[in-house]
């Protein structure tokens, strides 16, 4: 069930950019304003009717004609020995994957960019020493030790799946915002990277499993910011019933199963976070019925936990457990790492900086992080015009494109609608560094790689 949620290179080149065809931002305006460090258009504007290249450039950047990729600016030695890691082949749960079979150029229904794939086979949650690892540990020790019956755990199974099996077989309705590329990592029409465990749940019903734990890295187009990134991780606890279990309790399936969910859920909410009030909240969810959330009141603000309910019955009927009943819950293991271990910024859990790896040991949860600096910010604004097709979703993706794990924060902080209709809007791009301090000199490098890589020159 879902849940409702590389080292940063030390200078960022655009090394790649890709023409594509559209089919997400229509070349609907007749002229497309680009400026930084400005909330009005600048001087700079090219027509649709003027040069052909520029314009799909800009506009692609919103819609993604073009993809874009990140990697350090360094010796030719170093850079090949990058693009070749790039390049290499993963293996994950006995599946390998090459970036070919990910990220496919000349594909017009593909917008998974280079730097998406470089996260495949990472697998922080495999990780014992990692936060994110000794969570999901510390979970897996909580249900060995309070169920009888043992829950088979699934932590290495492949992100590559179906649309099918990613929002068909869980009632994902056919309009559903998730379906759509601005939100979800599509290899071509029929494959996408999950975003969420959830897409394995058809499939282990069939093969025969009634009680399950599915860890995985999920991926998501977000936005930018220190509690969102385009891959975090999941973790999708689903139990069986059958009618022998409930008809002993004199209440019905449904009624049964979602007192057992709460009961085990509250228990393991204090496993985790000591003796915490607690609240039900209803909700909805395509894959259950009913619906909640969990939260707790911690450090003197209420927090959503988890996503859970009862299974809609349709999904047992559909893999081969009709008559019985189910639960399932969805957690981010990031959302509650963050809180558990005091870190400040998603972006850390990626570090491979030895201040920040070291301070955690298997078996340890709840050590608490310390920073070893705020290094200070450098902001950046831009504008443009936009149509309607523009999603704040497809800018965060350039800015990732082009600055990688430097950028921490893309936000709106203007917008404005001339006597035309014309709808300008203004972000502003804050960069930093989790390991050392930018230069505004370096930012600006960033600044000037994008523009000419989008207009071929940079503007007046």
């Amino acid at each position: 069930m879902a849940s409702v949620g590389r080292q940063a290179p030390s200078i960022i080149h655009l090394t790649q950019c890709k023409s594509r065809a559209g089919f997400l931002f229509a070349p609907s305006i007749s002229s497309v304003h680009l400026a930084f460090h400005s909330r009005k258009p600048p001087k700079l504007s090219l027509s649709a009717s003027s040069t052909a290249i520029h314009t799909r450039s800009i506009l692609g950047s919103f819609g993604f004609y073009r993809r874009f990729s990140a990697i350090p600016i360094l010796s030719k030695k170093s850079y090949k020995r990058n693009t070749a890691i790039l390049s290499a082949l993963v293996e994950v749960g006995g599946v390998k994957i090459t970036k070919d079979d990910v990220v496919r150029e000349n594909d017009p229904t593909n917008n998974v960019p280079d730097s998406i794939f470089a996260k495949i086979g990472l697998q922080l949650h495999r990780r014992d020493n990692h936060p994110l690892g000794i969570l999901k540990n510390e979970i897996y020790n909580f249900f060995d030790n309070n169920f009888t019956e043992s829950f088979n755990k699934f932590d290495n199974l492949c992100p590559i799946v179906s649309v099918k099996a990613n929002f068909d077989d869980v009632l994902v309705p056919p309009d559903h915002v998730s379906r759509s590329y601005n939100d979800t990592y599509y290899i071509n029409t029929e494959t996408v990277l999950r975003c969420h465990t959830s897409a394995h749940q058809a499939e282990l019903l069939r093969e025969g499993y009634s009680h399950f734990l599915v860890t995985g890295d999920v991926y998501r187009r977000d936005s930018i910011d220190a509690t969102h990134y385009p891959v975090f991780h999941q973790m999708e606890g689903f139990r069986v019933f059958s009618p022998a279990e409930w008809e002993e309790s004199g209440v019905d399936g449904t009624s049964y199963a979602a007192m057992d969910l709460k009961k085990n859920l509250e228990a393991l909410a204090r496993h985790l976070f000591g003796d915490v009030e607690m609240r039900w909240v209803d909700t909805y969810f395509p894959f259950t019925n009913p619906s909640f959330e969990l939260e707790i009141y911690f450090q003197e603000k209420w927090m959503e936990v988890l996503g859970c309910g009862v299974t809609e019955q349709a999904i047992l009927n559909a893999n081969g457990r009709p008559g019985t009943t189910a639960w399932a819950f969805g957690l981010g293991l990031e959302r509650l790492a963050m809180v558990l271990f005091d870190i400040p910024d998603i972006r850390l859990f990626w570090s491979s900086d030895h201040r920040f790896t070291s301070q955690f040991s298997k078996g340890q949860l709840g050590v608490k992080f310390k920073p070893f600096s705020k290094f200070p910010p450098c902001y950046k604004d831009i504008s443009f015009w936009i149509n309607e097709p523009f999603t704040e979703n497809n800018l965060c993706e350039v800015v990732r494109g082009v600055a990688g794990d430097l950028a921490e924060e893309v936000s709106l902080i203007d917008e404005f609608t001339n006597k035309k209709g014309m709808t300008s809007h203004c972000y502003r791009i804050t960069f930093r560094s989790m390991e050392r301090s930018l230069t505004d000199e370096e930012v600006n490098r960033l600044q000037r790689f994008y523009m000419i890589s989008i207009y071929g020159c940079l503007p007046d």
